[in-house]
């Protein structure tokens, strides 16, 4: 299967299936020397791990984290260091249930890929969709959580938040809130308000989609002007999440209401006076704070009736059972997070390797 791995300088290549043996990742180009803290790679995954919170499926996953290759701790230190050669990291499913996927085994899923990976592949795994599940954006976290650690040695920085769900957006947004809710929401009036919206649509057996917000601090100059520009490479890093079906920076689609005069971030002594660009001008980082939101679909798994076909082609009606989410909210933003991390440990290494080439910046 092509399309499994991510990045040309930083790349990392997930592994695995939702109800597999394990799911992992392997990262080659991630530089020699850099400290990796268990703690902060565990940090990470506790945020993306099913069972928490209203939204979430009952899935009990620990979440672990092998490190197999790529580190070592050399003599006299405690923690281990990045060696530059392939990290490969693992994490072993502990509580698949396969046998509630038994009824879907001929079945295709309103909303899901069985059809399309039918079409493609001629075999598919009807157990929680095989590759396409969103079990596999763990591997993801578990790449970003490496990329983190080498962003922090050029001070950037990456946080995401929920500024809608379900209908219910956010009025204000003061990020100290973020860790005081379970929807990862910088407006606890909102945040209350969703948590409602989410009760409310499970008793109808129904789910929800909604907006997050990632904010990223860059250095000026990341990216190209052309086909490789750093705004494309982050709309389709985030857009490779399957619950993503839209993505917009800095003012989005709202730049199609203004006039150009009001669009164009004035520029002053200190810096530009505005931000409608989203830290992006031409493809490349302009040094401002990078924006970008993407609209998250409501979970396709449904336990309400809905129309279908079978293998044979015969119109049937399916209610899916199992355990899944409400909403990708708050699970999917450490996924959004890591996406942003990785496309932005990508460009820096490969700009790195063109001012070593050139000489231009050293």
């Amino acid at each position: 299967m092509a399309g499994n791995t991510f990045g040309e300088a930083f790349r990392v290549t997930t592994w695995g299936e939702s109800h597999g043996t394990a799911i992992g990742v392997v990262i080659d180009g991630c530089p020699p020397g850099l400290i990796i803290d268990q703690a902060d790679i565990d940090h990470e995954m506790a945020r993306r791990r099913p069972g928490q919170g209203g939204a979430s499926s009952p899935r009990k996953e620990p979440d672990k984290v092998e490190i197999l290759s790529g580190v070592f701790v050399p003599h006299g230190e405690e923690m281990p260091r990045t060696t530059g050669t392939p990290i490969s990291l693992a994490i072993f499913n502990k509580d698949a249930h396969s046998k509630s996927y038994d009824a879907l085994r001929d079945i295709f899923r309103p909303g899901h890929g069985d059809k399309t990976y039918l079409a493609k592949y001629g075999i598919r795994d009807h157990r929680g969709g095989g590759r396409a599940s969103a079990r596999e954006t763990a591997a993801r976290v578990a790449a970003g959580a490496i990329a983190k650690q080498l962003l922090k040695k050029h001070a950037i920085e990456v946080r995401a938040y929920t500024i809608a769900l379900g209908g219910v957006r956010i009025r204000t947004c003061d990020l100290s809130h973020i860790q005081e809710n379970s929807y990862g929401c910088p407006d606890p009036v909102a945040a209350r308000q969703m948590e409602a919206r989410v009760q409310e649509v499970r008793a109808q057996g129904d789910t929800l989609g909604g907006i997050v917000e990632i904010r990223a601090t860059c250095t000026a100059g990341l990216g190209d002007p052309v086909f490789d520009k750093l705004d494309a490479g982050l709309a389709h890093a985030l857009m490779s999440i399957g619950a993503v079906k839209g993505v917009e920076i800095g003012a989005g689609f709202a730049a199609a209401d203004m006039l150009g005069s009001e669009n164009n971030d004035a520029i002053g002594a200190a810096g530009f006076l505005g931000n409608n660009a989203g830290g992006i001008l031409a493809g490349i980082s302009n040094g401002e704070e990078i924006v970008i939101r993407v609209a998250v679909k409501p979970i396709p798994s449904i336990s309400r009736e809905q129309r279908t076909v079978n293998l044979a082609n015969e119109e049937v009606t399916i209610r899916v059972g199992g355990r899944h989410d409400i909403s990708a909210i708050p699970r999917i933003i450490p996924v959004c997070e890591a996406m942003v991390r990785l496309t932005l440990a990508d460009y820096l290494l490969r700009d790195r390797a063109i001012k070593e080439r050139t000489g231009i910046g050293i």
